[in-house]
């Protein structure tokens, strides 16, 4: 009986347990380590990219030549020569059969050789243009494709020229310039909207730590003023996070609507009457010119978007100015709407910010600055609400100075989609 000691497979270095020299064989890290060896030593399959498009045109093109060349070969060695014959025939019997013989044979080499030639020369004067004209749908394509891998690397600005090759061609370059301004576009509002937000949220956090730092220390007590500080201040962030989930929401379709018929001036007349105690107290007029008309909606959520619009023009009238309201129904097309306006005399809005005055956060220095103590969402909110009942909602003005007149058109004859 042999042993254990014995066997020739229980040397200390074939131990799988064994730990001598320090080496533990059967470890997980020491055989993850060692795959990972192998398989970086090990030469990776070869992956073989498939042909280019330049290629494959020209490929596609020689087959349709060659196709072309062959049948061409085919029909004239098998119609020529008889066609010929009876030629000859109706000319008359001037030759011997051996002569006759002898000129179809001459007629029939010099009609496939004249043939043979005359469609080599074609083929390649047709590949030859067949590659310059692939060459340059190949650079094209090129283009976008290199400007696509510059998109996809956060590189935005990078933009396509004219290919010069065809309209469809100018509409593709046109296109994807479009559509990397808006990535820029988004991603500038994006970044800005970090910032922002962080300095939403770090203001009303600052003035908690900067209270409860001093309750700790003693320099103030936890009193009626401080109890009030406090609360503003947790106020103000539920507000913003109420906010950011209510635009998210309603941008990605998942408000709960009810609709049900409204009569639209009703609706404009009880968002004015809830701010008329405001714009007095500003010293801003608020005017009305309101036309009966009916339209299907959320009744909360339109309340909410005029809510928003006289908000936004009341924050940017001066004591003195105008702010007005109409509703009134209109035909565009086959389509009966309801159009609201809201117009004020305030500060106005650049040319150039008007485009993304609803984004997120979004704001500019002479009409949605900090100052205003607006957090840069009731747009967007506004907005949002708009589409989700099938609405457009614009804004323009002429300039800083000259007031904004804000319009939204909701369908009056067809209901909205209950979109979430």
């Amino acid at each position: 009986m042999t042993t254990s000691s014995g066997s020739p497979h229980s040397t200390p270095h074939s131990t799988p347990h064994s730990t001598q020299h320090g080496t533990v064989s059967d470890s997980p890290s020491g055989a993850s380590r060692g795959s990972l060896r192998g398989a970086a030593s090990s030469p990776s399959p070869a992956v073989r990219r498939p042909a280019g498009f330049a290629v494959r045109l020209m490929v596609a093109q020689a087959l349709v030549l060659g196709a072309g060349a062959v049948t061409t070969w085919v029909v004239a060695s098998v119609v020529g020569p008889g066609l010929f014959h009876d030629h000859l025939a109706e000319a008359g019997d001037f030759h011997t059969p051996t002569e006759v013989a002898h000129i179809e044979e001459a007629f029939g080499s010099a009609l496939l050789i004249s043939v043979a030639v005359a469609l080599l020369a074609s083929v390649a004067a047709a590949l030859a243009v067949s590659w310059y004209f692939s060459r340059r749908v190949q650079r094209s394509i090129g283009t976008v494709t290199d400007a696509a891998a510059e998109i996809a690397a956060g590189r935005f600005d990078t933009r396509v020229p004219a290919p010069g090759i065809g309209a469809e061609f100018e509409t593709l370059a046109g296109s994807y310039n479009t559509l990397a301004s808006r990535l820029e576009t988004v991603e500038t509002t994006r970044r800005r909207m970090l910032a922002d937000l962080a300095h939403e949220m770090r203001t009303p956090l600052a003035t908690v730590e900067a209270h409860l730092e001093a309750i700790e220390d003693g320099v103030r007590e936890l009193d009626a003023d401080t109890l009030a500080v406090l609360r503003a201040s947790t106020g103000r962030l539920r507000r913003l996070a109420e906010d950011v989930s209510a635009v998210s929401r309603a941008e990605e379709g998942n408000l709960e609507l009810q609709f049900r018929r409204l009569d639209a001036a009703d609706v404009t007349r009880s968002a004015a009457t809830a701010l008329e105690s405001r714009y007095a107290g500003k010293g801003v007029e608020l005017r009305t010119d309101l036309t009966a008309a009916a339209v299907v909606g959320d009744a909360d959520r339109l309340a909410q978007v005029l809510t928003n619009l006289l908000d936004n023009a009341l924050a940017h009238t001066p004591p003195g100015g105008t702010v007005t309201v109409t509703c009134q129904p209109m035909h565009a097309g086959d389509t009966t709407w309801v159009q609201y306006s809201v117009t004020d005399t305030g500060d106005g809005i650049a040319a150039e910010h008007l485009p993304h005055l609803f984004d997120r956060f979004y704001r500019v220095d002479t009409a949605r600055d900090r100052g205003h103590g607006g957090a840069g969402i009731g747009l967007a909110i506004t907005r949002a609400l708009v589409e989700a009942h099938d609405g457009i909602i614009t804004v323009a003005s002429d300039g800083p100075g000259h007031g904004a007149t804000f319009t939204m058109r909701l369908p009056a004859s067809t209901t909205p989609s209950t979109r979430g």
